[in-house]
C-alpha cells in the first residue's frame, strides 16, 4: 500500500505593507519566561522546520492581523497566493470545576496570590497549577486546536507557526493572556483570588492581620516581604506594633505617618515598562512608530520623578549615579 502526498511548487510570499512584524530580529522570540515557555511547548509538539519558516514569516511581517477574542486567536497571514490565509488557534478551556480547583490552589499560596493581585505572574504559577493535575501551558496536541485555510496538510503550517510566534510576543506584554486562552479573563482571575483571600481573612482574622497562622509563619509577614515586595511597594512601618489591620480602621489616621523608604529600579526593562505593557501600536504618526516618538520622553520623566522623590534637582549624570548608590533607603514602586 502506498501513500500519496501532495507536492507544492516553492514560491515566495507576497510582501505585506504594514504587516505585523516580530520584535525579535534574530535568535529566539520572546523575552519573558511565559512567552519562552509557550514557545518551548509548541516546539516540543511541532515540526521544527515548519516552525522555523513560520518564524521567518513573523519577522518579515507576513501576518496582517492577530485578534484574540472569546479565548480564540484569529489571524490573517499572507502567503504566496493573492488572498491571505485564515488561521485560528484555540487552547482547551478549563471547565468550571477545573477552574475551582485551580483557583483554590492558587489562593492557598499567600505570596504568589499577592503577586498575581499586583498584576504580576510569578514563574512558580505553572508549578502551582500543576499541583491540580492540569498544565497552564499546552503540553500535548489535545490542549491546542489549530486550523488554516491554506492547502498545506502539515500542522502547524508556516502560517499557523507565524501566528504562534507573534502570539508569544503578546505574552510578553500581557502574561495573563494564558489565562484568557484557557477560558478566564484577567479580571475574572483576580476576582476569584480576591474572594478566596477575603474568605481566609474572614474565617481567620488573626492569620489575615498578622499574615501567619498560629505557630506558623506566612511569607506575607516576614520583614516587610510578601505582598509589599510582590507589589513593588516599600514597607511602611505602620501605626502601632502588633495592632491588627481591620476594615473599619484602615482609613483612620492613627498618628504621624511613618517615613516611606524607596528605591528606583534601573535598566531599560524597568524604564520602558509602561510602553511594553501597551504593546505594538496599531497606527503610526506621520509614518513613525509612536513608541519611537515616546522613547526619549521616558528618561526625562523618570529623572523628574526622581527629583520629586528626593526633593531637589539633579543633573542628568547625578540622577543616574544616585540610583547606583545602595544606602539602604530604597523604594521600589510602579515604573514610569
Amino acid at each position: 500500500m502506498s501513500y500519496w502526498y501532495p507536492s507544492y511548487e516553492k514560491t515566495s510570499p507576497i510582501a505585506v505593507k504594514n504587516g505585523i512584524k516580530a520584535k525579535s530580529k534574530r535568535g529566539a522570540i520572546g523575552d519573558k519566561w511565559w512567552s519562552k515557555r509557550f514557545i518551548s511547548a509548541l516546539e516540543r509538539m511541532g515540526n521544527a522546520a515548519r516552525l522555523q519558516r513560520g518564524r521567518s514569516y513573523a519577522r518579515k511581517g507576513q501576518v496582517i492581523s492577530l485578534l484574540i477574542q472569546n479565548g480564540c486567536v484569529e489571524s490573517k497571514v499572507q502567503g504566496s497566493r493573492r488572498s491571505p490565509y485564515s488561521v485560528s488557534i484555540r487552547l482547551r478551556s478549563f471547565t468550571e470545576s477545573e477552574w475551582t480547583r485551580i483557583f483554590d490552589t492558587m489562593a492557598s499560596e499567600a505570596l504568589y496570590s499577592a503577586q498575581l493581585l499586583a498584576g504580576e505572574v510569578p514563574a512558580e504559577i505553572e508549578e502551582i497549577v500543576g499541583k491540580t493535575g492540569f498544565s497552564l501551558f499546552p503540553d500535548s496536541h489535545k490542549d491546542i486546536t489549530t486550523a488554516c485555510s491554506c492547502p498545506d496538510w502539515e500542522n502547524p503550517c508556516k502560517h499557523i507557526a507565524a501566528a504562534y510566534y507573534l502570539l508569544a510576543e503578546r505574552f510578553d506584554n500581557d502574561p495573563f493572556l494564558i489565562f484568557q486562552l484557557r477560558g478566564k479573563t484577567k479580571d475574572e482571575v483576580l476576582a476569584a483570588l480576591r474572594s478566596r483571600r477575603k474568605k481566609v481573612s474572614d474565617e481567620h482574622p488573626t492569620q489575615a492581620s498578622t499574615g501567619s497562622p498560629a505557630g506558623g509563619s506566612d511569607p506575607l509577614s516576614r520583614s516587610g516581604e510578601g505582598e509589599a515586595a510582590a507589589t513593588g511597594l516599600g514597607r511602611t512601618v505602620g501605626a502601632k506594633a502588633g495592632a491588627a489591620v481591620t476594615a473599619d480602621r484602615f482609613w483612620k489616621n492613627e498618628g504621624e505617618p511613618a517615613e516611606i523608604a524607596f528605591s528606583i529600579t534601573d535598566g531599560l526593562e524597568a524604564e520602558f515598562a509602561a510602553l511594553q505593557l501597551c504593546g505594538e501600536a496599531p497606527f503610526t504618526i506621520r509614518g513613525a512608530d509612536p513608541v519611537d516618538i515616546l522613547l526619549p520622553v521616558y528618561p526625562a520623566a523618570r529623572k523628574r520623578a526622581y527629583e520629586m522623590a528626593i526633593g531637589s534637582m539633579l543633573s542628568e549624570e547625578d540622577a543616574y549615579s544616585e540610583e547606583e548608590c545602595d544606602d539602604g533607603n530604597n523604594m521600589s514602586g510602579d515604573h514610569i
